[in-house]
């Protein structure tokens, strides 16, 4: 009995420290400290086309939609819709802020278009 008391309990050490691994290395959380920090932080998940990735630049949060296409060679992303998700955070960005986004999203997407939802594509395009 005290074996298998023993047992249990190096098992449940043995989960607890996996879980906390597990937490401490998750992209999310990543994500979730450089938008603290207010630096700049990319997840995405490039094999899933229908998941969308999220960045994190100067304290704001964007969120893109990717669209897969053809382009001369194969099949791609080919169209990418970006959007903060708390436009009042947005006060202080540059247009080099965003061309920065747009060039770190071209060295992952080479083939995609992209597109900005307003409030940001109308400052873009004054």
């Amino acid at each position: 009995m005290v074996i298998l008391f023993r047992l249990v309990i190096l098992l449940a050490l043995v989960i607890l420290i996996y879980s906390a691994v597990k937490y401490l290395f998750h992209p999310r959380r990543k994500l979730e400290q450089a938008h603290e920090k207010q630096q700049f932080f990319f997840l995405d998940e490039e094999k899933n086309v229908r998941k969308n990735f999220l960045l994190t630049y100067k304290g704001v949060m964007f969120e893109g939609e990717k669209y897969l296409g053809t382009t001369e060679q194969a099949f791609d992303i080919v169209s990418i819709y970006i959007w903060a998700r708390s436009t009042e955070r947005l006060k202080g960005l540059s247009r080099q802020d965003f061309q920065f986004i747009e060039d770190d999203i071209w060295i992952r997407y080479p083939n995609a278009k992209i597109e900005w939802k307003s409030p940001i594509k109308d400052f873009l395009k004054k």
